[in-house]
């Protein structure tokens, strides 16, 4: 079987959705199947550089990636997401659907422009659609414009799947059900020892407003004067990091600023810290760094909002209150200091990931669904003739 994955965001600028397609099309090679991801990509250059304030991957992407168009930066969800809005994006698409004969196309966030509301209109036809929604809150003021436009076109989905309770209501509202909740996959490693942990803390996301960094890096000092723990922030831009902590004046002891790291690195830093932070204030639609830390045996110290609640809870992590310097120090420093009930929470999460959240399982289930769609669809064929 021959999926082709859509997705409406830069794969040079990670993110959600564009990893949970990469990891998405990677295990159902595993399982023995062919997968093709469609998404926008931006070369470096002084372009890409005058277009993109934050530092990206600019690599050639893998052999499955097909690239289809540079992005832009459009504010949504309290984020800046990097969308593909080129007209040409349109025609390299239309060349990959008649190149590559696609047996299902997967589409990811089927309202955003311009990819993914173009896949549906230009799919082949008999070619079935499946759709994946990933944001939820009250921001999405733009779905009510962009359904006036090309609402008709989600008639083309044949199933619709979002990544939590969360992201499902809120799409239903747009885009109607029936809607199955299928969560976010996540790496996990062959071995990981809750045990013998470096004293580091680890913070993953992009310095916005809504990832809570500030929140974090003001109750960093008396969390590093009280255990002497370091703090190594990945994915936030490093000078982004350091302007705020001089606009705020915030200290930068015992903070490493790691910047965008490959997944390798990124698997190494979880399998050797002692703890995740997460201090994001809201509008998170599923908890996908926290099953990131969980697939690594690594307890997480989080924000109790809609989203983590739904993921972390008294067995695998701490849970504090959002917008909180001292809740959230204080939940690390105790965390950090009671060395058996910090393994013993690692454990658990190790466990929780391999039930709810390993690829393999996630991807079994859209094979079964992939494989549904087309037995029906060919059960069509056959009746018309």
């Amino acid at each position: 079987m021959k999926v082709g994955i859509v997705v409406p965001f830069s794969w040079s600028f990670w993110g959600g959705v564009p990893e949970h397609a990469d990891h998405q099309a990677r295990a159902l090679i595993e399982l023995g199947h062919d997968a093709r991801i469609i998404i926008g990509s931006d070369p470096p250059g002084l372009l890409t550089a005058a277009l993109h304030p934050r530092k990206g991957r600019h690599e050639t992407p893998p052999p499955y990636v097909i690239p289809v168009g540079r992005s832009v930066i459009i504010p949504a969800n309290g984020s800046l997401s990097n969308v593909v809005l080129t007209p040409r994006s349109m025609l390299r698409m239309r060349r990959a659907f008649e190149r590559e004969r696609f047996d299902v196309l997967h589409v990811h966030e089927p309202i955003a422009p311009v990819i993914s509301t173009f896949a549906l209109a230009a799919a082949p036809p008999g070619c079935p659609i499946v759709s994946t929604s990933h944001v939820a809150g009250d921001t999405m003021r733009w779905y009510g414009p962009a359904l006036w436009f090309w609402g008709f076109l989600l008639e083309r989905i044949d199933y619709k799947i979002a990544v939590s309770e969360r992201a499902r209501r809120a799409a239903e509202a747009h885009i109607g059900g029936p809607i199955e909740v299928i969560p976010n996959g996540v790496v996990i490693p062959p071995e990981a020892d809750p045990g013998n942990r470096t004293r580091h803390v680890v913070f993953i996301g992009r310095n916005e407003p809504r990832k809570g960094l500030p929140i974090l890096l003001r109750a960093w000092p008396s969390v590093h004067a009280r255990t002497g723990a370091r703090l190594r922030v990945v994915g936030a831009d490093p000078l982004s990091v350091r302007w705020l902590m001089r606009r705020q004046g915030l200290s930068d002891e015992g903070v490493d600023l790691l910047g965008s790291v490959p997944e390798e690195v990124l698997t190494d830093e979880l399998l050797t810290a002692s703890a995740l932070a997460a201090p994001s204030i809201g509008r998170e639609s599923f908890g996908m760094v926290l099953t990131r830390a969980f697939g690594c045996a690594t307890p997480v110290v989080a924000s109790d909002i809609d989203g983590y609640r739904d993921v972390a809870g008294p067995e695998t992590g701490v849970l504090v209150p959002p917008g909180d310097p001292d809740a959230l120090a204080q939940g690390l420093i105790g965390l950090l200091e009671e060395e058996p009930r910090r393994r013993a929470l690692g454990a658990a999460a190790r466990r929780t990931a391999e039930e709810h959240y390993s690829w393999e399982r996630i991807a079994g289930r859209l094979v079964e669904i992939y494989e549904d769609l087309m037995g029906t669809r060919m059960g069509v064929r056959v009746a018309a003739r």
